[in-house]
């Protein structure tokens, strides 16, 4: 008997206020129904911290490609030696020998 009179008390102090009853439809609407409810707003933004993630590690990596080609580019030894060791490139009196090394073991 006291839950009913407690929910019939609860009842009548707010669910039956029109502005009440308004604002709960309306938090219900905001938090799961719209197209930009709250569960999707948080997916966009750890999808934006990661993004920028990439983005902080990619200007780091083009950094060093930038310090890389200002070097490749000033002194032709280190030229030479980029293009042997990335594309095996040879002199025409040379041979060059591959060696592949198995990493399982």
């Amino acid at each position: 008997m006291k839950k009913a009179n407690k929910l019939y008390w609860f009842y009548q102090k707010y669910l039956a206020n029109k502005y009440v009853l308004a604002f709960f439809i309306f938090l219900i609407w905001i938090l799961f129904l719209d197209t930009n409810n709250l569960i999707q707003r948080f997916r966009t933004i750890s999808h934006i911290h990661k993004l920028e993630e990439q983005k902080a590690y990619y200007k780091e990596r083009i950094e060093k490609d930038r310090a890389k080609l200002i070097e490749l580019r000033s002194n032709e030894e280190q030229l030479e030696k980029f293009a042997r060791e990335e594309y095996l490139m040879k002199k025409e009196n040379e041979d060059v020998f591959v060696i592949l090394v198995d990493e399982e073991e």
